[in-house]
């Protein structure tokens, strides 16, 4: 099943010729996930030629409009192209008043149902799962409330081996099996060992959205070893004073907190239009966590299990 991140957009409040503004994907199986949505992101949808009407949930990190003002657009679209597939949509309060209120002075009647979940950006708290994933808020640290967010794919059921299965076991019992149970008899007796007729199941993946934010080591424990971890790095260190009174961070703090977080993969991005050259922002990084990659336009990471 996949497990793959697509950058639709990267630069920070303002948008510069080749960035544009935050906007990620991130498809789980045959579900697709986007993650803020600023302007121009259905255009960026169209570029990489992903389907509107896919999409099934959207997370929108805060109020601030480089995240959010593509969304009433986006949503306008899959009402002409006539969606009639349930959206949930995910956000802090007053996001679901702001879209209300466009559509309803616009005249516009979306035809699908739209399920306004308000996340509270102070906690981690789980606000979706289904068969494949949980998703948790992370609180971010911002000038309005701000949360990123947490996908972990939930664990995978064991592998059988087939030639090693007695004839005798019923289905309800080879599910057991899967989820790593003995099969024992009415005395408690071992039939037969999980161990003996199964292999490890392949591990569970997980993507970290640390969005705009100063930067906060109290949710160490929260993404602590996830596979990918995205964190804005909105400046370079010798602006350091910049991104503390804007509540951002560089992309030594983003690199410093990977490192202390002990994960696989750093992604970095929000980056200020000013720098017109990424190359020392990665450098930055990479001195402290060198497994760092800059998120930008069209890149796409998978995380293998």
């Amino acid at each position: 099943m996949d497990f793959e991140l697509k950058i639709l957009g990267s630069s920070s409040a303002t948008p510069s010729f080749e960035r544009n503004h935050t906007a990620q994907l991130l498809t789980v199986g045959n579900q697709l996930n986007l993650i803020d949505c600023g302007e121009g992101t259905q255009m960026q949808l169209m570029r990489y030629k992903v389907k509107h009407q896919r999409i099934c949930n959207i997370f929108i990190s805060h109020l601030h409009g480089d995240h959010y003002f593509g969304l009433a657009g986006l949503l306008s679209t899959m009402h002409l192209q006539q969606r009639t597939n349930h959206l949930n949509l995910f956000g802090p309060k007053g996001l679901a008043e702001i879209i209300t209120l466009q559509f309803k002075y616009g005249g516009t009647q979306l035809p699908y149902p739209v399920n306004f979940v308000e996340v509270d950006t102070t906690v981690c708290k789980k606000i979706f799962e289904d068969k494949h994933l949980t998703v948790h808020t992370l609180p971010m640290q911002h000038r309005v409330p701000c949360c990123g967010f947490l996908f972990r794919e939930k664990p995978k059921p064991r592998h059988l081996l087939k030639g090693k299965l007695p004839a005798f076991l019923t289905p309800p019992q080879l599910v057991r099996l899967k989820w790593g149970e003995d099969i024992v008899n009415e005395q408690g007796e071992v039939l037969v060992r999980n161990q003996d007729v199964t292999t490890a199941p392949k591990r569970s993946r997980s993507y970290a959205y640390c969005s705009d934010t100063k930067y906060k080591e109290d949710i160490l424990p929260l993404v602590q070893g996830v596979d990918l971890l995205y964190h804005e790095s909105t400046f370079l260190s010798d602006l350091e004073h910049r991104a503390t009174h804007t509540f951002h961070s560089t992309a030594a703090q983003a690199a410093t907190l990977a490192e202390k977080a002990q994960v696989r993969r750093l992604l970095i991005g929000h980056f200020s239009a000013r720098y017109k050259d990424l190359n020392p922002l990665l450098s930055e990084a990479q001195a402290i966590f060198p497994n760092t990659a800059l998120a930008t336009e069209g890149k796409t990471i998978s995380i293998l299990d």
